[in-house]
């Protein structure tokens, strides 16, 4: 799957269900580290495109790694972005990500795209080293593949913003 974007479609529809208990900008930086080993392999033309980064145990360590350094990558984001937390009728606050929202984020952007990675390329070994087979490979075809990445996407947006539209409306009550 071309870098990042079809992987956040899943993504926003995850952010539209969990709002607050899940962090949209870590689980994206989940999946730009996800595909620095693959963007490396495409740039020096060495090493294996799916390598380690593409297995479960390569997700973990790389999902420790997202969600200690994206909670404040993501915080400083939304400070730039002039992004407060309005829970607070009186003061408007820079958004603090919870230590625990921005590891599952993490984590979740890691699984998934092993696991939407492993439905559409052939060199992807997940359960690696324990075995070289990839049983999701083409569960589905690459274009219902890109479908789902995009309708979710879409869904997960209007989901989202219904949800934070009915939660505004009872807060101005």
């Amino acid at each position: 799957m071309p870098f990042t974007p079809f992987h956040m479609g899943p993504g926003i529809f995850i952010k539209a269900l969990m709002q607050g208990s899940f962090s949209l900008m870590v689980f994206g930086w989940a999946q730009i580290i996800m595909d620095i080993q693959p963007l490396f392999v495409l740039i020096t033309g060495s090493g294996h495109l799916h390598g380690f980064s593409h297995t479960y145990i390569g997700a973990t360590l790389l999902s420790l790694l997202a969600g200690l350094t994206g909670k404040y990558l993501a915080e400083l984001g939304l400070w730039m972005l002039q992004i407060k937390d309005k829970s607070n009728q009186f003061t408007e606050q820079p958004i603090r990500i919870r230590w625990w929202v921005s590891l599952l984020s993490a984590f979740i952007g890691c699984y998934s795209h092993v696991v939407l990675d492993s439905v559409m390329h052939t060199d992807i070994e997940p359960f690696a080293p324990f075995t070289s087979s990839n049983s999701l490979w083409h569960l589905i075809s690459v274009q219902d593949l890109h479908r789902f990445c995009l309708y979710s996407g879409a869904v997960g947006g209007v989901l989202f913003f219904m949800i934070h539209g009915l939660r505004n409306t009872r807060r101005i009550k």
